[in-house]
């Protein structure tokens, strides 16, 4: 009987513990965005370690900035994708923490 009671206790902690997941995932998604297009701003001296790092930055965020690269016009010089995967990113992890909040 101890078990079945404990169990809502544990679905709820559960359920918090992967809405936290989902806000720190996409909080820090939204960093790395932030600092690939300010490194493709900002062009520095040769450095094995910079160039690791942006190379790194390329390749988490590029793939994903694709997708909309494909489907928005280009708009000049302006690359509009990284503001239209940030606010996808907002509203998928608000629908994620909705759908976690009413399953578990």
């Amino acid at each position: 009987m101890g078990v079945l009671s404990a169990t809502p206790g544990v679905l709820a902690d559960t359920a918090s513990s992967l809405q936290a997941f989902v806000e720190v995932f996409t909080y820090v998604y939204i960093l790395l965005i932030l600092a690939y297009v300010l490194s493709s701003w900002i062009r520095v001296p040769y450095s094995p370690t910079l160039n690791r790092a942006q190379r790194f930055l390329y390749d988490v965020c590029d793939p994903y900035l694709r997708l909309f690269r494909r489907v928005l016009p280009a708009v000049g010089p302006l690359d509009l994708s990284p503001i239209v995967a940030v606010f996808s990113l907002i509203i998928l992890q608000q629908l994620l923490i909705s759908v976690i909040g009413r399953v578990l």
